[in-house]
């Protein structure tokens, strides 16, 4: 089995995990197909082999952990490294494998570990575990996973931006049409955010503290509230 996610950091939309199972004489088969890691990929390419991918694996799995989801949990005092291990067991204690490798955070890696190995059942603790970061680029299996992930979130991105009418771009807070749409969703509702933003993200609390604060001059202004 390979696990990783999507979505990881982004500002906008859910974080998807996906885990995959194969038979490891079929390993070859996902290099031959041109798998490897997702961010190398352009979403065509990404499309077309999701598709393959899904012939020659054995299970597909994929979780998504909504905006919303993302922020009640972390002001429940559970962090982004804690709900992604979370999903991860979920999905390894659903499909049972022989071996599993896991694409962890680039920090705390131990912590993840040992946190993950308490949210599985016993059974699923007999396995083989390799966790490594970056593994989706070393790991066949995981950069397909990695692969599933993202297609699953650029789908729903793209539901996103219909449903909002506007093109944000990635989601992301390094990308100036998302935070261009994120100031845009502010100004317009005084501050607040609708469920698919993740307001728990320093980013987005700075937008909205700026648009509050206007909201609140001109309530005060409108009164003459000194």
């Amino acid at each position: 089995m390979g696990i990783d996610e999507a979505g990881r950091g982004a500002v906008i939309g859910p974080l998807v995990i996906c885990g995959l199972t194969i038979d490891e004489s079929r390993q070859d088969e996902l290099k031959k197909i041109g798998v490897r890691d997702s961010k190398e990929l352009t979403p065509k390419k990404r499309e077309e082999l999701a598709k393959k991918i899904d012939e020659i694996a054995e299970n597909v799995v994929v979780l998504s952990v909504s905006a919303c989801n993302i922020d009640s949990m972390r002001k429940s005092g559970i962090n982004l490294n804690q709900i992604e291990a979370l999903k991860m067991a979920d999905i390894i204690n659903m499909v049972p494998a022989d071996k599993i490798i896991i694409d962890t955070p680039s920090f705390n890696s131990n912590k993840f570990r040992d946190f993950l190995f308490s949210k599985l059942d016993e059974n699923e603790k007999k396995a083989k575990f390799v966790f490594e970061n970056y593994a989706d680029k070393n790991y066949p299996v995981v950069s397909a996973a990695s692969i599933i992930a993202k297609v699953e979130r650029d789908s729903k991105i793209e539901k996103l931006k219909k449903e909002f009418n506007y093109d944000f771009g990635v989601g992301y807070s390094h990308d100036q049409k998302t935070i261009e749409f994120l100031e845009k969703l502010a100004k317009e509702n005084n501050g607040k955010m609708p469920k698919n933003i993740r307001t728990t993200w320093e980013t987005v609390q700075e937008i909205v503290k700026k648009y509050e604060q206007k909201g609140l001059d001109k309530f005060f202004k409108k009164f003459k509230i000194s």
